[in-house]
């Protein structure tokens, strides 16, 4: 199915998305080695296309979605991260049979924006989520000490986790305490920023029972790990340098046990020399084994 394809079942027959996702395989959210892999496809929702200083890069719906055609089909990708608009698609492709589906909820603190840092629920809500047989939702949850809407982000977050528990889904909290600096705003990513931040998320919700983190990689990781114990898929992010001084960043990473995996956008969809399959399978090998 192309895109032309794709847009003409949107228009004609919008029930067959619901239909596809009724029909779905499921698998178990863990592989059985207790890792994961994820393939993150939510920026565009945020109005973040960019990657390594190319400003449209993701820009192009067809591109991205054979991307991440490409990547789920390699050995050891458990799933995808995506909005719903990303997800129908892939469904309605066929790409998300025994795979892990987690859905992006809030959306609202776009990219640059004066409200930024409002970082509403715009997209997915656990009761859809739970309709539709997707595993998860994952929420943006930046803490601004200077920023009172940070207090309504907060208990939205809040409300998710305790909403994803009641429905027995995956709540992936992905904390940052953050700053506005000249108009931008910046994530503090030093070791003890990043452990207030965990201690914060981890206690969101009237249930932990199914809190997952979504952590930056950081300096000093092995103290910052021993701050939580929730299981913890660490972001890939959009690294600028050589993508090799980021897969050894990553091997050391997942060397400690607290680490249950990677989720992993830009620097696998759109790597420098253009080989999707090749960086997958890197991250895959680091994540699973066999790989270096």
């Amino acid at each position: 199915m192309d895109v032309a394809e794709l847009t003409r079942v949107r228009a004609t027959d919008p029930g067959r998305i619901a239909k596809a996702w009724g029909e779905r395989r499921r698998r178990p959210l863990v592989a059985d080695d207790g890792r994961m892999l994820l393939v993150a496809a939510d920026h565009p929702a945020r109005g973040a296309l960019g990657v390594r200083g190319d400003a449209t890069a993701m820009a192009s719906r067809s591109d991205l979605l054979d991307r991440l055609v490409t990547a789920l089909a390699r050995p050891g990708v458990d799933g995808v991260l995506g909005t719903p608009d990303v997800l129908d698609d892939l469904m309605l492709l066929g790409a998300l049979d025994d795979k892990v589906a987690i859905g992006s909820m809030n959306r609202g603190g776009l990219q640059g924006a004066v409200f930024e840092l409002d970082d509403r629920f715009t997209a997915y809500t656990a009761g859809e989520l739970a309709a539709r047989g997707i595993d998860g939702g994952k929420m943006l949850t930046r803490i601004c000490l200077g920023d009172p809407g940070t207090a309504a982000t907060l208990e939205a977050s809040a409300a998710a986790v305790t909403d994803l528990a009641a429905h027995g889904l995956m709540a992936m909290v992905e904390p940052f305490l953050s700053v506005v600096e000249d108009g931008r705003v910046r994530n503090l990513l030093d070791p003890d920023s990043t452990i207030a931040s965990i201690a914060i998320a981890s206690g969101l919700g009237a249930s932990s029972a199914h809190t997952w983190l979504k952590l930056p990689v950081v300096d000093d990781l092995a103290r910052v790990m021993d701050a939580t114990t929730l299981p913890t898929l660490l972001l890939g992010g959009d690294p600028q340098g050589d993508p090799h001084d980021t897969y050894a960043a990553w091997s050391d990473a997942l060397s400690l046990p607290s680490v249950s995996g990677l989720v992993v956008g830009r620097a696998l969809l759109y790597p420098p020399d253009g080989d999707v399959a090749a960086a997958v399978d890197i991250a895959s090998g680091l994540v699973h084994g066999g790989g270096s």
